[in-house]
This record gives C-alpha cells, structure tokens and sequence, in this order.
C-alpha cells in the first residue's frame, strides 16, 4: 500500500486515487481519512477487516494525494456536503449497490453525511473521533472546544492562510504532535501521509473547507441542496458505531456524548481510554477489532 500503487476511477466531479484490497467475494467497506492524515492512515487496520472477510476501498479525500478534479473549473470547494456525495459518487462508480463505510476526522463527517442522503445503500456507519450533530461548530460549542478549535481561527486570517500554503509540513506537524501527545510518531511515518499534502488543491480545499463553516467563505451552489437536506433532517437510519479517543485535544469526547437521539437505528459509542485523536494509528489492534466486530452485526 504506497501512493504509487493506488488505482484510479472517475466519480462525480472527482478522479479519485484508491486502494482496493481483501478477497475479492468480501463485503465490500469504504475506509475514509481525515484531515491533515491521508489514505496510508488505515494501514494497520486493513489485516483484521481482511481476515474478518472484508474487501476493503480506501480513497484519498479531495485534495489529497494523487485524486484530482476532472474540470479544472471546478470550484476547490470543501464543504462538508461535498464529503459526503463523494464517498456515494466513489461507490457509483465501482458498482457498490450497498457497503458499510468507516470514517475519520473528515472522513467521519462524510460518512454520516452519506448515511443520511443514502441510507438504502450504507449497511453500518462507523465514524472515528467525530461526534454527530456537531458539523455547525457555533451550536453548544463549549470553551474548551473553543480553543480547541484555534486552527480553524488561525486558518481564517491570511497569516494562516499563508501557513496551509507554504508551511504545511510544520503546521501538520505540531498538529499531529499536539493531538496524539502520547503517541511516539517516527519521522518516517508522517513523511509518507505528509506527500500526500503536495496535491495542487489541497490548501484551497483546506482554508476552504474550514472558512465555510464560518460563513467565512462562500457556500458550493452543487452542494447547497445536500447541506439544506442534511440540516432539515439529519437523522441516521444505519446502525452506528463511534470510536472516540479518551484524550483526543482536537474534538474532545465530549463532542461525542448524547447523541443517540440521532440514531434510529441502533448506536454504540466506544471511549478508548488515554488514546487522542488517531485511534485508528494510536491503537490499531483495538480500533480494528472493534470495527470487525461491529461490521458483523
């Protein structure tokens, strides 16, 4: 699993850079990353899911990695919405009538996002390290989530803009560092995912993607019926399961509490003591495991 090696496809708006793996007959599951990681994020995941029969999809988000735009018109836009179409537009385009998704960080708000617009063809949501219901980070935004959140301030004024566009390996860094502080990350593994960041769009999707949900930067016209589906109803009929680090310093697990309301469909939220906000690298074996397990269900 290197970048070289990534297979790619036409969907939606996109060609999108993925990794197909596992037997061929298994149950197909969409494995989406976060925002700053990429696709080499599930890496440790893949063997347990594999072994639990699994054929595993894992795509690099827009703006990542070698997945580009097919109109080079197109808006960089990276709303939400957009996450979330993407994720049905990459299943269209692979023949996927139904498939279980797992999400993080962005990948996580795309993937509820798909559960809501097409619930008939996502069988269960798993989302790492992202709580439901918190996409409009001005509703109940506590004070500590407040400073949490000082990226996304910092990335509204242009001497951040600056940053995500020409120092975006050190601010990735500290990123990394201070959100996984017990996590002992080599050099060697955040230069593979950091290649991914040299994509031509990434830090117009970025600034984009975090300005928006300020109304800090105009809304995508594609996208704007999806948001206004999402927020008259953003109920989720698929069975759902949350994986939230304990010690995450990005979006606190309190991000992630009493949220079962949202679920008409059966929900578990799992806490893993100690661990921040990469379960997914920080305790691989658990996170897999627990996905497998749910995926059964």
């Amino acid at each position: 699993m290197t970048p070289e090696t990534a297979n790619t496809i036409d969907a939606g708006p996109l060609k999108v850079a993925y990794f197909v793996s596992g037997p061929e007959d298994g149950r197909p599951v969409m494995l989406v990353h976060g925002w700053p990681d990429d696709a080499l994020t599930w890496a440790r995941v893949l063997p347990t899911l594999h072994d639990a029969g699994h054929r595993t999809i894992v795509p690099y988000l827009r703006g990542f990695g070698k997945t580009r735009f097919r109109d080079d018109a197109a808006m960089r836009s990276g709303t939400l919405a957009a996450l979330g179409q993407d994720i049905l537009d990459l299943a269209g385009a692979l023949g996927l009538e139904q498939f279980d998704v797992v999400g993080h960080d962005w990948g996580a708000r795309g993937a509820y996002i798909a559960a809501v617009l097409a619930p008939e063809r996502i069988r269960h949501c798993v989302a790492l390290s992202v709580g439901w219901g918190t996409n409009d980070p001005e509703q109940a935004l506590s004070l500590g989530q407040a400073q949490n959140y000082w990226y996304h301030w910092y990335m509204a004024l242009e001497r951040g803009a600056d940053l995500v566009r020409n120092d975006r390996v050190n601010f990735t860094r500290y990123l990394w560092d201070t959100w996984a502080p017990t996590w002992d990350l080599s050099d060697d593994e955040f230069s593979l995912t950091a290649k991914s960041f040299d994509n031509p769009d990434w830090a117009e999707i970025v600034l984009h993607s975090y300005r928006v949900r300020w109304g800090l930067a105009p809304r995508d016209p594609a996208y704007i019926a999806a948001e206004e589906r999402v927020a008259a109803d953003p109920t989720i009929h698929v069975p759902t399961l949350v994986i939230h680090g304990g010690g995450d310093p990005c979006n606190g697990p309190a991000t992630s509490e009493g949220k079962e309301g949202f679920f008409k469909a059966g929900y578990r939220r799992v806490v893993l003591d100690g661990i921040g906000h990469f379960p997914q690298r920080e305790a691989a074996s658990e996170t897999a495991s627990l996905i497998a397990e749910f995926l059964q269900t």
